[in-house]
């Protein structure tokens, strides 16, 4: 149970992040990459989905016009689930955000062996943006990590941290922990 259950006035019975979703410009492009990098499987597909008497207008905050072509579920190992929309709409904005921008955002992937995950990528032709950056010190202190970018140029995050990380030593609160596969 979460320890924020007792504060008044909070969603009961919130367990967590069910799953994520992501609009991609390409449902089987998106697809590919998540099951052929990383594993994942798809575990159904639904749409198209158009307006009716203003629907998806309501129900999505999207404009008028705006088709739902196809979406997919997609299982991600253990976790949250990855939703995948691709949409055509009027005026559709095909830019990502920056992490810096407001909306701006990455999905992190924890791996148990860094290296081997890295080199993984690499054999993918995954566009890496710098270095593994390695931390020694302060509360994420044991972890190692580096952003790259799916073919579509969604920016994600590699993450590894085996042994814990240091804030764990003096918190009796954790953050997220990997579950055995």
């Amino acid at each position: 149970m979460s320890k924020d259950s007792t504060k008044p006035d909070v969603v009961p019975g919130c367990r967590g992040i069910e799953h994520i979703g992501l609009t991609v410009p390409d449902l089987d492009q998106a697809v590919g990459f998540f099951s052929s990098v990383f594993g994942w499987e798809k575990i159904y597909e639904l749409g198209p989905f158009a307006s009716q008497d203003g629907w998806i207008e309501r129900q999505l905050a999207v404009p008028p016009g705006t088709v739902m072509e196809r979406l997919a579920f997609m299982r991600c190992a253990n976790g949250a689930n990855l939703e995948l929309f691709q949409y055509s709409a009027p005026d559709q904005a095909r830019t990502l955000p920056a992490n810096s921008d407001v909306g701006g955002h990455h999905l992190a992937f924890y791996v148990d062996d860094f290296a081997a995950a890295l080199a993984c990528l690499r054999r993918h032709g995954v566009e890496l943006l710098g270095t593994p950056v390695v931390r020694d010190a302060g509360p994420s202190g044991g972890q190692t990590w580096i952003y790259f970018r799916t073919p579509w140029g969604l920016t994600c995050e590699l993450v590894s941290f085996p042994a814990g990380k240091a804030y764990e030593r003096v918190s009796d609160r954790l953050l997220w922990q990997p579950q055995p596969l």
